[in-house]
């Protein structure tokens, strides 16, 4: 079992607070984070984002090692996720991760391709993780 962590500390409450958030490896190290960063434009980050990246980065390992799988040697992919957070009731739920992928996989057929990335997208561990509609559009070139 792998098992990776993330941390997070919260100064103040409320929209005046300020959150700092921080990776096991380090590659975040209290970057900034609170109601600005998540409902506004201020410079930080915040959760959906990160569930977004990190979907984003899962789903296109799995398909790349899915595509090696099948016999494909080369190829580029390229994922955006964007994550969808709606109003729920008193509070917010995620709703959605809508992949969007690019890719080029020399001596792929469209068919094939649109199999491959759609096992990806059902059986990547974050798309398992998320309580949410997942969707995948492809773009093979």
């Amino acid at each position: 079992m792998i098992v990776r962590s993330g941390s997070a500390r919260y100064s103040g409450l409320g929209k005046t607070g300020k959150g700092y958030v921080s990776t096991q490896s380090g590659v975040l190290l209290n970057q900034p984070y609170g109601f600005n960063t998540r409902f506004e434009d201020a410079p930080g980050t915040n959760p959906e984002e990160l569930i977004a990246a990190a979907h984003a980065s899962c789903f296109t390992m799995a398909l790349s090692f899915a595509l090696a799988g099948a016999g494909f040697a080369d190829g580029e992919l390229e994922t955006v996720a964007k994550v969808s957070l709606d109003k729920d009731g008193a509070g917010f739920k995620v709703t959605k991760s809508a992949l969007t992928l690019n890719a080029q996989v020399p001596g792929i057929d469209a068919a094939q391709f649109a199999a491959i990335a759609d096992d990806a997208k059902t059986n990547c561990p974050i798309s398992k993780l998320l309580n949410a509609e997942v969707t995948l559009e492809t773009r093979l070139s």
